[in-house]
């Protein structure tokens, strides 16, 4: 109960669950996105590392002589083009040299990790710091909190993370939706996952495929800095990835790779996060390795209880097949 009360229901509580779940969101996307073209990115966390850089990069070159709407939507734009320049990479190689996206994304996890470390503690520092974080970014690429927004109708609200980049995130799963399941580009995706030779004799380029599902997977991590830098550090930081990358692969896979699924998938995990906070707080005996245990239980029986009612679905479902052929 506890549990509940700290995701949903204390103050701000439910704010919190939600900046979660804007996040696992982003990173669930990328990973059911290759995952259709039966595609592993284990990648997300380095592509959404190096998706800051975009943001920085875009402040730097137009928050002087831009209007704040311009610079807020070129930022979300570098950032997700970063993110797809980091993922292109592993997709060329396992599209034009057969290396496996699995091993090659790991990697390129560390070579992010390894980039991120040098930038933020040498050449992008903020001057005076010894904290590897860059400086903050202008107030025109800033996204607003929900509390800001809010306060603007006249509305008081709990101070928390949550801001714009949510809506983001519900406008990426329509454009995932749109794109896998109404477009000729997602229909090739998922006859490639379904069989690379059928579809290369159907006439589908499956390298191309390849490397451009790969990439919108990397533009989808990327995403991920919005919320981060834009939306709460405003700046980055080290780490500030925190493991969502990897917890978007748990995420598509218990959202089945659709976008409703991924969704509420995404707030589970964010429910978890923030609950387990809550308990940890709430109870002396309960400490963090307990707290992700308990997430890792949840997820264990949701995932293994997925299809329990299947054979007795199958069933009611034959007998009123075989009901109706009989009234026939």
């Amino acid at each position: 109960m506890v549990m509940l009360k700290g995701a949903f229901i204390y103050p701000g509580s439910l704010g919190y669950t939600l900046y979660y779940t804007t996040n696992f969101i982003f990173t669930g996307l990328a990973v059911a996105t290759a995952f259709h073209a039966k595609l592993f990115n284990i990648g997300g966390e380095g592509q959404a590392y190096v998706g800051s850089l975009g943001i920085l990069l875009a402040t730097a070159l137009f928050a002087p002589f831009l209007p704040a709407l311009f610079v807020v939507l070129l930022c979300i734009i570098c950032s997700a083009l970063i993110g797809a320049a980091w993922a292109f990479i592993p997709g060329y190689l396992q599209a034009k040299r057969g290396s496996h996206v699995v091993i090659t994304t790991i990697m390129f996890n560390f070579l992010a990790s390894s980039l991120m470390v040098y930038l933020l503690a040498g050449p992008l520092i903020q001057l005076g710091q010894q904290s590897p974080q860059s400086d903050l970014i202008p107030e025109s690429a800033q996204l607003a909190s929900f509390e800001t927004f809010f306060s603007l109708f006249g509305i008081d609200i709990t101070s928390s993370p949550l801001n714009l980049s949510f809506l983001l995130g519900l406008f990426a799963l329509f454009v995932f939706w749109v794109l896998i399941w109404k477009t000729r580009l997602g229909y090739e995706i998922r006859a490639v996952g379904k069989n690379q030779d059928a579809a290369n004799y159907a006439g589908i380029n499956v390298p191309k495929i390849i490397i451009i599902t790969m990439t919108i997977s990397g533009a989808f991590a990327g995403l991920l800095a919005v919320n981060e830098v834009m939306g709460v550090q405003h700046r980055a930081i080290l780490n500030f990835t925190a493991g969502y990358g990897f917890t978007g692969i748990a995420v598509a896979l218990m959202g089945r790779n659709h976008p409703v699924g991924i969704f509420f998938a995404s707030l589970l995990f964010g429910a978890l996060f923030q609950g387990g906070a809550e308990l940890d707080f709430e109870f002396q005996s309960i400490t963090r390795d307990m707290v992700l245990l308990i997430q890792g239980m949840i997820i264990l029986f949701s995932g293994a209880l997925a299809y329990m009612f299947n054979p007795a679905l199958s069933k009611i479902f034959n007998n009123i097949t075989k009901n109706g052929a009989n009234d026939d």
